[in-house]
């Protein structure tokens, strides 16, 4: 951390602060549990200003999304810490992400998991958020060019995957590439959206619960870009 990082410190834990109580308030409504004390230190520890565009950096440590370009978000705090929390990650874990954008909620999954493989469509936001990971010292995530809705069968089966943006319906290569036991979380629906806990059984059967509405960017493919 820089000495600027370390300044920001205190802004950071006011957030994560304000992102644990709003969790106490809502977690009857989710019915889910407090947000884990790993997912709190975790969201304490990794520079969310460093991943904002720098004339945004005064919104970095407040519990709303921020624009990043091309059209997308880096997503609330809340529900980045919420997202990341229902995933239970281990610390021996293999997480696919599909959605980086500007890498926040990548390096959060960094800080739990052993190692983190994340797919974005933008090529302009897949080597930036490779830069901040750079710059920051993250040295277990694995990043792509490409279409999320494929997943990364060469490297699955994944203990948990997250996606970032919101598909009409959850992508079947998604399902596959997730282990028996595992958890994927993700926001469905065009218009009126619902972020989607799935538990796959050992049997391959899988546990669909609804969390809570949300408003995500939709999931693009690259045949749904202009040009």
């Amino acid at each position: 951390m820089t000495a600027i990082d370390e300044e920001m410190r205190p802004a950071r834990e006011a957030m994560a602060r304000e992102v644990e109580r709003l969790m106490a308030e809502l977690a009857p409504r989710l019915n889910h549990k407090a947000l884990s004390d790993r997912v709190l230190r975790v969201l304490a520890d990794v520079p969310r200003h460093l991943f904002v565009p720098t004339d945004r950096m005064s919104e970095a440590y407040l519990n709303r999304p921020v624009p990043i370009g091309y059209g997308q978000t880096i997503s609330q705090p809340f529900i980045v810490a919420l997202m990341t929390d229902l995933l239970d990650i281990g610390p021996d874990d293999r997480v696919l992400e599909i959605g980086t954008g500007c890498g926040y909620q990548t390096a959060i999954l960094a800080g739990l998991a052993r190692s983190v493989f994340t797919i974005e469509l933008c090529r302009p936001l897949a080597e930036r958020a490779a830069k901040t990971f750079e710059a920051i010292g993250l040295t277990n995530v694995t990043t792509r060019v490409g279409d999320g809705y494929l997943g990364w069968p060469e490297e699955a089966p994944f203990d948990a995957i997250v996606v970032t943006a919101a598909p009409p319906s959850i992508p079947d290569a998604l399902l596959d590439q997730l282990k028996p036991g595992g958890r994927l979380v993700v926001p469905v629906g065009d218009r009126s959206q619902q972020l989607i806990l799935v538990e796959k059984r050992r049997d391959q059967s899988t546990i669909l619960r609804e969390i809570i509405p949300v408003c995500f960017v939709p999931l693009t493919r690259r045949d749904d870009r202009p040009g």
